[in-house]
């Protein structure tokens, strides 16, 4: 069962499926655009090998192909355990196509012709609802951190981290790009329901910042201003 393997920048890997070159080849220099590392696949038997080699954070997955259709391609991997999020683009546009396409074990459905824009949100939706694994490795940028090995380092440099710092690092490493608030860091990472009296996320998002720019790395850890704060590379 794959969870997900982040582009070696950072970015989310998504598998897409379809036997159309016209349609993998558009997808794939828009989604790239849009911040996603793309790895195409021609068919249904080429995508269940490109799941287990590849290890997509999220899949698109044609329904209409002539070597295994993709209903049979979400039938196997859900069968198998395979917990990847999938989004299947179809033209199939009738209610029972859908209904089909996420009883077999679809996350979302989105109807052809569609536009990029929808798409690429469609697939953060799907990567914000499903989370990497929190033993699994992360690397976002020059910083990685291994939870298993309570390792995390930047540029090779060992950050020499508290618990509490590890925890918090972890988080905003799990959702790179996206906006944190105070809120959300007390329950993750304290436990508690936010008291907007305390300033401990402020504090430790500083400590952490300190330590992530010790050896004279850039800032990559910013205050978004009444917001919270976000992991930006």
């Amino acid at each position: 069962m794959s969870s997900g393997s982040s582009a070696p920048d950072g970015r989310p890997v998504v598998l897409l499926v379809d036997d159309d070159p016209a349609i993998r080849r558009t997808l794939s220099v828009g989604l790239e655009l849009e911040g996603f590392e793309v790895v195409a696949a021609s068919g249904g038997k080429a995508a269940l090998a490109a799941v287990g080699t590849v290890g997509p954070d999220a899949m698109l997955l044609d329904l209409t192909m002539p070597d295994l259709d993709g209903l049979e391609v979400l039938r196997q991997l859900r069968a198998a355990g395979e917990e990847v999020p999938i989004c299947v683009l179809s033209a199939r546009n009738e209610v029972d196509d859908r209904v089909l396409g996420l009883e077999a074990g679809a996350d979302d459905y989105v109807v052809k012709p569609f536009a990029l824009e929808e798409v690429a949100a469609r697939l953060n939706a799907l990567l914000r609802r499903r989370p990497p694994a929190q033993n699994q490795k992360v690397t976002v940028g020059d910083i990685e951190l291994d939870p298993i090995a309570f390792s995390a380092t930047r540029a090779g440099v060992d950050l020499g981290l508290t618990g509490r710092e590890f925890s918090l690092l972890h988080l905003f490493m799990r959702h790179p790009g996206e906006v944190l608030d105070r809120a959300r860091l007390h329950e993750e990472v304290w436990g508690y329901t936010f008291d907007p009296g305390t300033n401990i996320a402020d504090v430790f998002v500083g400590y952490l910042r300190r330590k992530l720019e010790a050896h004279g790395g850039e800032r990559v850890l910013h205050t978004v201003r009444g917001v919270g704060f976000v992991l930006r590379v």
